[in-house]
């Protein structure tokens, strides 16, 4: 039986009250591998704030039906398009900044921190690149390495915005296998937006579909990429 992570109650969501996104009721189990589709600006960004408690509700809630109500641990990836590309640092020292959020106010990175980074690094393919500035990084390396940094925060699940955008078939498909291996791995849930059809296809579970008029579908893959369903978010309402 399916235990729920996160729930939205007729939840809607905007900026400075500008409605983006509007009675949204959905579930993202534990273990889930959810893939996040929907027009360009339709709110796939917001909908991974939401949960993240970077974009507050202007209607509604997000509940989380674990201990006390209590959100779980998030690794967040952001685009990485939006980071510094001449970041001055190591790929081990981006890890590293994943235990911030662990590491009490005014103390340093420990021993044990770095060890955890290098971890991660090494669970993403990673290890031989420990010490190579992020900047010399491909991007498909930078995005391990961005992988890697929301791993050293020990999350129960990973938020990923766009992980594939600007790579190759061949680097696209390598990211997406690592986050399934991940998944296998610990169980740990996935949730992922994209705007490409492919890696819905082939690697997520269940389809949240963001339509046109800020609603959004969300089921398993094979409804939810029917041609009707599809046609509910990308075709124009006359």
């Amino acid at each position: 039986m399916a235990i729920d992570l996160v729930r939205g109650r007729d939840l809607t969501l905007g900026y400075r009250g500008h409605v983006v996104l509007e009675k949204l009721d959905f579930t993202i189990e534990r273990g889930d591998f959810l893939g996040v589709m929907g027009p360009n600006g339709s709110g796939k960004t917001t909908l991974i704030k939401a949960i993240l408690g970077l974009v507050p509700p202007l209607r509604g809630a997000i509940e989380f039906p674990g201990i006390n109500g209590e959100p779980p641990r998030f690794g967040y990836v952001p685009q990485r398009e939006r980071l510094d590309p001449h970041f001055p640092l190591s790929s081990l020292e981006v890890a590293v900044m994943g235990r911030y959020g662990l590491i009490p106010t005014m103390r340093a990175a420990s021993v044990r921190d770095f060890e955890m980074a290098r971890s991660c690094l090494e669970r993403v393919r990673m290890a031989d690149r420990v010490d190579v500035p992020y900047r010399q990084l491909s991007g498909g390396q930078q995005q391990r390495v961005l992988i890697a940094r929301a791993l050293a925060g020990e999350p129960e699940a990973l938020l990923l915005d766009e992980p594939t955008n600007g790579m190759d078939v061949q680097a696209e498909r390598a990211i997406m296998e690592l986050l399934l291996d991940l998944q296998r791995e610990r169980s740990t849930t996935i949730v992922f937006v994209t705007h490409l059809q492919s890696a819905i296809e082939h690697f997520a579970r269940r389809v949240a579909l963001i339509t046109r008029g800020g609603g959004m579908l969300i089921g398993d893959k094979q409804a939810m990429l029917s041609p009707e369903m599809l046609a509910r978010a990308y075709v124009e309402v006359e």
